[in-house]
C-alpha cells in the first residue's frame, strides 16, 4: 500500500467522525466517511422509490437497481475551515439531508445487499491511491482495507450514543425523544452487527477503545498514540 491509511471502524454515535476529522486535518490525509456513501446510497434510492415505509423488505431487482444507482455517484468530501465536512454528491451539498435518523435507517438496509457494497468497495479503495487516507466507517479495517497501516475500532454504550444524538438535535433546535433514538440505535446495531455481508466487528489487530465515558481529546489522543506506535508520524 503506497500511502498510510488509518481505519476507524465502529457503530455510529461512538465518536468516528470528530476524531476522522481531527486525524486527516493533523495527518494532511484525505477524508473517507463510509457511513455518509452508505446513507448517500440510502437517500438516493428512497428518492429513486425503491425504499418504502410499506416495503420493509428489499427483493433482488431493488439490489440490483441501487447498485446501479451507486455506480453512478460522484461524491466529494470537502473538509472546512469551520470543521465541518461539505459532502457534495453531483455537485449538491447534501450534508444536512443525511444526518437524520430516518436516512440512518436507509443507510442501514442498503448497506446489508452484496451487490451495493461491492460498488462502493472500488470507489473508496481508490481514495487510498494518491494520498494518505483516514477511512471512517464499520468494515474498513476487515474488508476494505484489511492491510491498513493502523486500525481502530471505536465504540460506546447505546445509552452514551443516544444520549450524544439527543444532545446534538437539541443543540440544533430539534425536538428529541430519547427512547425512539435508542430503540433505533439498538435496532440498527443488530442489523449492522448480524448482517450477513460483512457484519460490524473489529479487526483481529484493531485497538478497542469505548468512548462512553471518554472526552473527544481523550480519544484523539489515545488513538494518536496507538498510530504513532504503528509508525505513522505526526508533526509538532
Amino acid at each position: 500500500m503506497g500511502f498510510p491509511v488509518i481505519t476507524i471502524d465502529g457503530p455510529s454515535g461512538a465518536g468516528k467522525g470528530t476524531v476522522c476529522l481531527r486525524l486527516a486535518q493533523a495527518l494532511n490525509y484525505r477524508l473517507l466517511d463510509s457511513g455518509a456513501l452508505y446513507r448517500i446510497v440510502g437517500l438516493k434510492a428512497f428518492e429513486a422509490g425503491l425504499l418504502k415505509q410499506d416495503k420493509p423488505d428489499l427483493d433482488a431487482d431493488d439490489e440490483v437497481n441501487i447498485a446501479q444507482i451507486t455506480e453512478q455517484l460522484d461524491i466529494q468530501f470537502l473538509p472546512q475551515a469551520s470543521g465541518q465536512v461539505d459532502i457534495v454528491v453531483d455537485g449538491h451539498n447534501v450534508a444536512g439531508e443525511i444526518r437524520n435518523e430516518t436516512v440512518g435507517g436507509y443507510a442501514s438496509k442498503v448497506a446489508a445487499l452484496p451487490k451495493v457494497r461491492a460498488a462502493l468497495l472500488a470507489l473508496q479503495q481508490d481514495m487510498a491511491n494518491d494520498s494518505g487516507l483516514i477511512a471512517d466507517g464499520r468494515d474498513m479495517g476487515t474488508v476494505v482495507f484489511p492491510n491498513a497501516d493502523a486500525k481502530v475500532y471505536l465504540t460506546a454504550s447505546a445509552e452514551a450514543r443516544a444520549e450524544r444524538r439527543v444532545a446534538q438535535l437539541q443543540q440544533a433546535g430539534q425536538q428529541a425523544d430519547y427512547a425512539a433514538i435508542l430503540q433505533s440505535i439498538q435496532d440498527r446495531d443488530a442489523r449492522d452487527e448480524n448482517r450477513s455481508a460483512s457484519p460490524s466487528k473489529p479487526a483481529p489487530d484493531a485497538l478497542l477503545l469505548d468512548s462512553s465515558e471518554l472526552s473527544a481529546d481523550q480519544v484523539f489522543t489515545q488513538i494518536k498514540n496507538f498510530c504513532q506506535q504503528k509508525g505513522i508520524s505526526f508533526s509538532a
